[in-house]
């Protein structure tokens, strides 16, 4: 518990899970496609926005809640998918949850979490959101959707920036699939992280709940989450989205948004929320930054709905940008994950204390009192050269 205790910073957790994972464990969590250039320009999108603080306000009592897709949160926050997280962490994305829950924020559930969408629902419960990959094998995934509107869950996240699987490089080199699977080189490497391998022996290998029955390819040798990969529907349009939207009652998000002209007639659909992501610089190598798509989705949504953000989100200061740049709040993934890999349930929580508190110190410094106080004033204009 000291360790938590002495994470000030996501950072900080992000070293202890990587001392705590096997190498092919973290890698698959820490990094991204290709030469890694979007995952850095998450960052340095973030990094680029300089503020203007408010002088003169009283701020001795910072209101982090807020309203958005239809419902109270604690803070402008949304625990963003995250899939095989159970391969950091026993019932990692359950801890996760169960801390979204207590701490009032809404909680997405990957389809290829490693526990289940009724599970997720019966032992946490909160605000909980579906995050939906689109396969070919329509019936399964609307299987999926049915199995999430019976649990209770009240959004329906789909994901559409994903019409292929990335190529990270750091996954080939490692030989690292899930389920895991033992080689000369991961043997060695999972043996030197004891406390790891002690974990994953007693509670035994992290399942795709939600994908147990899927066939996906044919291809005998390849691990759930290639036959993922290579099943999902490249050929999903604009028409099948609207039957998805017209078949699920609850809010329907749309997780992948980078364009003004997707983003305006996305609003037009009924979609009741744009959720601006490169899937965290583990799709498209050179896709634009979040952080600078987001001022573009935010101007063609016009307020007609809701703009929520990640990819980069590392800082509190980085919550007050992203709403000074006109979202309403943002999806942290990696974040939480690092939480989880390092100290399980204990761990998220402390990721979130940490970007609360560093939330609720920015707001203070910029003398904005209330989220909706946060707006484009504090924002200092670009350059046009």
């Amino acid at each position: 518990m000291s360790a938590l205790q002495n994470a000030h910073s996501i950072e900080d957790l992000r070293l202890l899970a990587r001392r705590r994972l096997p190498r092919g464990v973290f890698d698959f969590f820490d990094g991204g496609a290709e030469d890694e250039t979007t995952l850095r320009a998450n960052r340095q999108g973030f990094e680029r926005i300089r503020l203007k603080p408010h002088l003169l306000v009283d701020v001795h009592a910072p209101d982090l809640s807020t309203t958005f897709a239809g419902g109270p949160a604690a803070a402008p926050i949304v625990i963003a998918p995250t899939g095989a997280i159970g391969a950091g962490w026993p019932q990692a994305d359950l801890a996760i949850a169960r801390v979204a829950a207590r701490l009032g924020i809404p909680y997405t559930l990957s389809t290829t979490a490693t526990s289940s969408i009724e599970d997720i629902a019966r032992h946490a419960g909160g605000r909980l959101w579906f995050q939906l990959y689109v396969l070919r094998d329509k019936a399964f995934g609307a299987k999926l959707v049915q199995r999430a509107a019976a649990a209770g869950y009240e959004a329906l996240v789909v994901t559409l920036d994903l019409a292929t699987g990335g190529k990270r490089e750091r996954d080939l080199r490692n030989g690292f699939t899930v389920p895991l699977r033992p080689t000369w080189r991961t043997v060695q490497d999972f043996a030197t992280h004891p406390s790891w391998c002690w974990q994953m022996l007693r509670n035994g290998q992290p399942r795709f709940e939600n994908l147990l029955g899927f066939d996906g390819s044919t291809d005998p040798r390849a691990s759930i989450a290639a036959k993922v990969g290579q099943s999902l529907d490249a050929s999903f349009g604009w028409d099948d989205l609207q039957r998805l939207r017209d078949a699920w009652a609850g809010k329907l998000l749309v997780k992948g948004v980078a364009r003004g002209e997707d983003a305006d007639r996305l609003a037009g659909l009924g979609i009741d929320g744009l959720w601006v992501s490169n899937h965290g610089g583990r799709q498209l190598d050179g896709a634009i930054a979040s952080a600078d798509a987001l001022p573009e989705v935010v101007q063609a949504a016009r307020g007609r709905v809701p703009v929520l953000v990640d990819s980069g989100v590392r800082r509190g200061v980085d919550i007050v940008r992203a709403l000074a740049l006109g979202a309403q709040a943002v999806a942290i993934g990696r974040a939480t994950l690092y939480g989880a890999a390092a100290g399980g349930e204990a761990g998220a929580e402390r990721a979130v204390d940490i970007l609360t508190d560093e939330l609720r110190r920015a707001m203070q410094l910029c003398g904005t009192p209330r989220v909706r106080d946060i707006d484009a004033r504090l924002v200092q204009a670009r350059s046009c050269a």
